[in-house]
């Protein structure tokens, strides 16, 4: 792939901010029966303690652009470490509902902002051929932390009658040892030109980043990168009137139809589904540790074909596979025949995790100009966790007011919007430079 290992180190580090993320958002479903019971909530207080980390990441997808643009990619990821080691240990050491609830929300400020800026940081310091597999890192490194999220829950359980914090506090960990690590990596060349205009650091950068760049090339892309105009903090409001209607539909469509596929209450309240089935509560958590696996083989299958086969291709297998998985699943649980049920949802997983979870922090990174590429991400990640935060609050209530198989119908009916919209409107981004995609989409 001629990748040096500067570019190697630098991205795998950057991504393993989705590894928290993975973790942090999934631990939860360990812990969130037991919190129901030691603190008494109703339904729709367990819904908004279970949310409270989505809505935390609403607020930091909304901010993030503004430190990342303000104080550059790195510095911004190292603060990300941080909230998230602040949160782990708050949270283990909660005494009542709203000190949890806080410190859920604060970790999920940096889950927000990390879904900004990893993957805007990959996608610029990552040369074009390798630039998918490179920025799925961060999605390999979710479901990553899914699967020993899930693990964790699994070993940890019965630990003592406080086992849930134990479940969120491991996550100190991996925390501190993130932050540490990132104190070794790179600038991105692009904030530094564009935003910082300090152009011999960023050629020197570029140069040690690609092996095969000598330095007439080097100075070339350069001048392509500086040609586009320097840039300001951004925010999601800048991007009005700055004449990118199709990639703001664009990022706005795969993050919205992302979460209505219903991925993050299958895998926020996977035990609670299967025990739906008959299965009992042990049985149930380890099925969940099997999505984990699903999730993680499958993902590593999208990586191998994203720069092979194209995003957009990736995506349609994905449609085709979620309405295929969601409809049994429906029909599984109307029908009463609920031993197909953990079949049904481990399909659902695999379909995800080859397409929208290949895809969608990629294609988000990319269709975005140098200028507005924060605030461009920071918009489809608000996107993905105000719908992510939505649908996990109603869904409790939701399975209780009407029959589980209609609510997987009615996620059903959402791939098949997004299939439409894919072989309609979805472009192809593959291996295309960022500054000819910005010309590209600009000139619809």
């Amino acid at each position: 792939m001629g990748t040096s290992g500067l570019l190697v180190r630098s991205a795998l580090i950057a991504a393993l901010a989705g590894f928290l993320f993975g973790f942090d958002t999934v631990v939860i479903s360990g812990a969130e029966q037991k919190i129901q019971a030691l603190w008494v909530l109703s339904d729709w207080q367990h819904g908004l303690a279970v949310s409270m980390a989505l809505w935390g990441t609403v607020v930091g997808s909304l901010a993030g652009a503004w430190p990342a643009d303000r104080y550059g990619r790195r510095a911004t990821l190292l603060w990300v470490g941080v909230l998230y080691l602040v949160s782990a240990l708050w949270s283990a050491t909660a005494a009542g509902p709203m000190g949890f609830m806080l410190a859920r929300f604060l970790g999920g400020i940096g889950i927000g902002i990390s879904t900004v800026v990893a993957p805007l940081y990959i996608s610029e310091i990552a040369p074009p051929h390798a630039r998918g597999r490179l920025t799925g890192l961060f999605q390999f490194n979710i479901v990553f932390g899914i699967l020993v999220a899930y693990l964790s829950n699994a070993l940890l359980r019965g630990v003592g009658g406080a086992d849930w914090r134990w479940m969120l506090g491991i996550a100190a960990i991996p925390s501190l040892a993130y932050t540490l690590l990132c104190l070794g990596i790179s600038e991105s060349p692009r904030w530094l030109l564009v935003f910082r205009n300090r152009h011999a650091e960023a050629v020197a950068i570029m140069r040690r980043i690609d092996p095969a760049m000598d330095g007439p090339a080097a100075e070339a892309q350069a001048a392509a990168i500086e040609s586009g105009g320097a840039g300001q903090p951004g925010s999601v409001l800048s991007l009005l009137g700055a004449g990118l209607g199709r990639p703001v539909l664009m990022a706005f469509l795969i993050a919205f139809f992302n979460q209505l596929s219903g991925i993050n209450a299958i895998l926020y309240f996977a035990p609670r589904i299967f025990e739906l089935t008959g299965l009992g509560a042990h049985g149930a958590m380890l099925q969940s540790v099997g999505i984990g696996v699903t999730n993680l083989v499958f993902t590593l299958l999208g990586l191998q074909l994203i720069d092979r086969i194209g995003r957009r291709t990736l995506l349609l297998i994905g449609s085709f596979g979620y309405i295929a998985s969601l409809g049994a699943c429906g029909w599984a649980f109307l029908s009463g025949h609920y031993a197909v049920v953990p079949a049904c949802v481990f399909a659902f997983i695999a379909a995800h995790a080859i397409g929208q979870g290949a895809v969608i922090w990629v294609f988000i990174s990319e269709i975005f100009p140098n200028q507005q590429r924060a605030a461009g991400q920071s918009l489809g990640s608000t996107t993905h966790w105000v719908f992510a935060a939505l649908v996990t609050l109603v869904f409790p209530a939701l399975v209780k007011a009407i029959a589980p198989g209609v609510v997987f119908l009615l996620f059903m009916g959402m791939m098949v919007l997004q299939l439409a919209w894919v072989v309609l409107r979805m472009p192809e981004t593959r291996g295309v430079p960022l500054e000819q995609l910005q010309r590209q989409l600009r000139g619809g």
